[in-house]
C-alpha cells in the first residue's frame, strides 16, 4: 500500500474519487453522444475555439488592466500577480460571469415560453442576475474593507523596531525651516 501511495502521490481515497469522476464523465459523454454525435462534436470544437481565440485574450487583457489599476498589497508593479485587492474584483466577476454563461438564455430572454416551466415571468431573470451580481460585489467590497482594517490594526500593534524600514525615497521629505 505504501509503495502505491508513493508512486501515485496521494491517498487511495483520492485515486478512487478520480476514477469515479472519470466513470461519471464517460457515462455522461456516452449519453450525450446518443442524440447527435456530429452536432455535439461541432459544439465542443466551436466552444474550444471561441474560448481560446476570443474569451481567453479578452479576460487576460482585463485581468492585466485590473492588476495595473489595483496593485498588490505590498504595492507597485513589482508585487506578486494575483495578490492584494485584485482578487476582490476577480472572484465576484468570475462567479457573475459564470452565472451569466450558464443562464444566458433566460437572462437575455432567448428561450420563449419558459415562464410556465419556472413559474416566473421572462423579465425577472435579468433583474435577479443583476441583483446577485450586486450582492457578490458588495460582499467582496465588505471583505476588502475588513481585510484592510485588520491589516491596519496589525501594523499598529507591531512594535516600531519590527516594522520594515522605509528607504529614503519612500520617506516623505521634511519641511525645512528657512
Amino acid at each position: 500500500m505504501k509503495g502505491a501511495r508513493e508512486r501515485y502521490g496521494a491517498s487511495p481515497l483520492h485515486l478512487l474519487a478520480v476514477l469515479c469522476s472519470f466513470a461519471l464523465a464517460l457515462y455522461a459523454g456516452l449519453r450525450l453522444l446518443k442524440g447527435d454525435p456530429v452536432a455535439v462534436a461541432v459544439w465542443f470544437v466551436a466552444a474550444a475555439l471561441v474560448h481560446d481565440l476570443v474569451l481567453l485574450p479578452l479576460y487576460t487583457v482585463t485581468d492585466r488592466a485590473l492588476q495595473r489599476l489595483l496593485p498588490g498589497r505590498h504595492g507597485g508593479p513589482g508585487s506578486r500577480a494575483g495578490s492584494g485587492s485584485v482578487n476582490y474584483v476577480r472572484v465576484p466577476g468570475l462567479v457573475s460571469l459564470l452565472l451569466l454563461i450558464v443562464w444566458y438564455p433566460l437572462v437575455l430572454r432567448r428561450v420563449p415560453g419558459f415562464g410556465p416551466t419556472t413559474g416566473l415571468a421572462a423579465g425577472t431573470f435579468l433583474g435577479h442576475w443583476l441583483l446577485i451580481t450586486a450582492v457578490l460585489f458588495a460582499a467582496s467590497a465588505l471583505c476588502l474593507l475588513v481585510s484592510t482594517v485588520r491589516a491596519g490594526l496589525q501594523q499598529r500593534r507591531q512594535p516600531r523596531r519590527q516594522r520594515p524600514r522605509q528607504s529614503r525615497r519612500q520617506r516623505r521629505p521634511r519641511a525645512r525651516k528657512g
